[in-house]
């Protein structure tokens, strides 16, 4: 059985419970993906199933992948990631699988890459509240104080929050819980915000999180 899917983030929206509260909620298009290579136990050391998901121009790849994908007899395609999987011999290389292995009420985590902003100072990065704006502040107002160097220890600690790159990490959200499925439309609806921005690559796997009912929304 495949614990996942690749799928596409679409945008957020908003539906409305049976009590008429509105829910924030992301639309992600989940699949169809199709298994490119089975990793075994005894070969490989676990279990997973290699998925492909995104039509992709042939020109855009390279020959050792569109080779790899040719010997699956899977068109090109614009990703490839594992997903953990179980009983590999019902499932078959090439085949296509879409949003049947999931069901409304079960619980997910998303993992995706979070919106780069480039190079960002302490206020943006970490929340810092900045300086004064009068009382002899000067030319400093955004800035992150002082580090705490002096002559010991004459050094700034590993971990020391600074300015620097922000975003663009990899991000896993856990315990998401799928609210609605349109499988002729292979979308899912997933309560809350997902990492990365609109047609972002996502991750979308079940949760050791039991599903619950309607009452849980």
């Amino acid at each position: 059985m495949i614990q996942g899917l690749l799928g596409k983030k679409l945008g957020m929206t908003q539906v409305f419970s049976s009590e008429g509260n509105p829910i924030a909620v992301t639309i992600v298009e989940a699949g169809p993906c199709w298994v490119v290579q089975k990793k075994m136990e005894k070969k490989d050391g676990y279990e997973a199933v290699q998925m492909g998901f995104g039509p992709q121009k042939p020109g855009r790849l390279s020959k050792p992948f569109l080779k790899h994908l040719e010997k699956a007899k899977v068109d090109p395609v614009r990703a490839l990631r594992e997903v953990p999987a179980s009983d590999l011999e019902a499932i078959q290389v090439g085949q296509a699988v879409g949003v049947e292995i999931f069901k409304a009420g079960e619980f997910v985590d998303v993992i995706g890459r979070s919106k780069g902003h480039g190079f960002a100072g302490v206020m943006e990065r970490h929340g810092f509240s900045g300086a004064p704006g009068s009382h002899g502040t000067h030319e400093s107002f955004r800035g992150p104080g002082s580090i705490g160097s002096s002559a010991y220890p004459s050094r700034v600690f590993k971990g020391m929050r600074m300015a620097g790159r922000m975003g663009g990490e990899r991000v896993t959200v856990q315990n998401l819980r799928i609210l609605r499925i349109i499988p002729e439309r292979n979308l899912l609806f997933i309560r809350g915000a997902v990492p990365g921005a609109e047609g972002g690559l996502l991750l979308i796997r079940k949760s050791k999180k039991k599903a619950v009912g309607p009452k849980g929304s």
